[in-house]
């Protein structure tokens, strides 16, 4: 970045001014809370990390400095919830992403369960796309989650939200559009799976023992030395 370009020193601090004010109305919300999901709390964390972030942008891109913390994005929260106290009816929308790293093993499972189905039509299992539609009305989602490999899928993300509801959806009702109107104010809960948070995790333990690979290469070699120790077999494992 250029000079000309970098902010002031002035700006700097005026987002530095901006991150107390931002603290001071966000602890006064909690003070005053009037339950577990105030929305006056809700909005004052959200203008705390949006004060934040531009002071961190600011500070990183006049100094080349961070600051020692950070506050997450009102993306990376639910917003309160504001669905009835007790629901009467509740929806479970489950995303799983699935990467085809076999094709020819995915295919030569769609071709036995069409030769068991005994279908004299035009195979469906001769294409990917045509092997999944088999694959998906043969098992249930669950099964194929615990079974991926087998099928030649690779898993990639997912996520499970749990929404609530006064009263159960009419049959049909929606059908069309499933997963459009979906309120966020009315999930209960959701539950992510991802490989970002098993980075994450991997470099925490990479910094808390930066000798692991040494301990790791100590270990495999007394394990070789060890000529008492007995496999173990697939049973076992």
């Amino acid at each position: 970045m250029s000079d000309a370009a970098q902010p002031t020193a002035a700006e700097v601090r005026a987002a530095a001014e901006a991150v107390k004010t931002a603290l001071d109305r966000h602890l006064a919300a909690v003070e005053r809370r009037s339950g577990e999901d105030d929305p006056a709390v809700f909005e004052a964390f959200n203008q705390l990390a949006a004060a934040a972030e531009v002071y961190d942008e600011l500070l990183y891109d006049r100094y080349d400095e961070v600051t020692p913390f950070e506050i997450p994005g009102a993306e990376d929260a639910l917003p309160p919830y504001t669905g009835p106290e007790e629901p009467n009816a509740l929806s479970v929308l489950i995303r799983r992403d699935y990467a085809v790293a076999e094709p020819q093993r995915l295919l030569a499972h769609a071709e036995r369960i069409e030769a068991a189905e005994g279908d004299d039509g035009s195979p469906a299992s001769g294409t990917v796309h045509g092997a999944l539609g088999l694959l998906f009305g043969e098992f249930e989602p669950d099964e194929i989650a615990s079974r991926h490999k087998e099928f030649g899928l690779e898993e990639g993300d997912s996520t499970l939200w749990v929404t609530a509801a006064d009263e159960a959806a009419d049959p049909g009702e929606w059908l069309e559009a499933p997963f459009e109107q979906v309120d966020p104010q009315q999930v209960v809960c959701r539950f992510d799976v991802s490989a970002v948070f098993d980075d994450e995790i991997d470099d925490v333990d990479d910094e808390d023992d930066p000798d692991g690979d040494d301990l790791e290469d100590e270990l495999d070699s007394d394990l070789d030395e060890d000529e008492d120790l007995e496999p173990l077999d697939a049973d076992r494992r």
